[in-house]
């Protein structure tokens, strides 16, 4: 252990530059290292009822997936002219609720086409859902069109069981203006939102490593040096002897 002592101490000039480079280089490629950032777009379902959704959220995920990202995508990289896109589209539903998310990491300078693309794909899926919930509609309003028709016919006749029918045909009519006043349209709530903080690995925590990484390699470098030093002094004599 004292001898490993003398070489770092004999050869702190090796110690400290080599240090001071690996933590240099930490240090530039950290400032020139580009900050990222989390784009979250929010769609929220359409729902037939509260806490009943219109379309099951896994199956507007797959749709996403499937159908709706690749040509928003590749119409993207056309207007663009990119040969791939710099950043992903993460499709996921949270867990118990009615809401599918799409999220980007990206730079700043890409904010803009996560935008773009987000909003083009939510836009496809809320059409696909608008064309259910009209047709949900068409069909509550001929039900009740329908039910209201047969509740007037009813009351003007004197059947005995005139006032059960009549009974049986208000309740349904009140169920479905009920549940056309409670059919809810799908809606972006939220369009690449950007996260407060930078996402991904920690500048600080690259330098912190750097550090380290510095200090193991100066050491490991004036060992290197002493040996080759001692080679090169044992091949030297080895020569001197030779010639002599």
């Amino acid at each position: 252990m004292v001898d490993l002592a003398k070489i770092l101490v004999r050869r702190w000039k090796a110690l400290v530059t080599i240090f001071a480079l690996v933590v240099a280089a930490s240090l530039i490629y950290v400032l020139l290292l580009p900050r990222s950032y989390q784009y979250v777009s929010v769609y929220n379902v359409a729902e037939n009822a509260p806490s009943e959704a219109l379309e099951s959220p896994s199956s507007l995920v797959a749709k996403v997936r499937n159908l709706y990202l690749g040509p928003h995508i590749r119409k993207l990289l056309e207007d663009q002219g990119w040969e791939y896109l710099p950043f992903e589209v993460q499709v996921n539903q949270p867990s118990d609720t009615f809401l599918i998310m799409l999220a980007s990491e990206a730079s700043p300078n890409h904010a803009s086409q996560v935008e773009t693309l987000h909003a083009q794909v939510l836009e496809s899926l809320q059409q696909s859902q608008q064309a259910l919930v009209e047709h949900r509609r068409e069909s509550l309003e001929r039900q009740l069109e329908s039910s209201r028709e047969a509740l007037e016919a009813v009351r003007g006749t004197d059947s005995s069981n005139t006032g059960e029918l009549i009974a049986t045909y208000t309740s349904r009519i009140a169920d479905l203006e009920a549940s056309l006043s409670e059919l809810r349209n799908g809606e972006a709530s939220q369009i690449a939102l950007q996260s407060l903080e930078p996402v991904g690995t920690s500048r600080s925590l690259i330098l912190a490593l750097g550090i380290v990484l510095g200090g193991m390699l100066a050491v490991i470098g004036v060992f290197v040096l002493e040996f080759a030093s001692l080679v090169c002094a044992s091949l030297k004599d080895e020569t001197t002897n030779g010639t002599l």
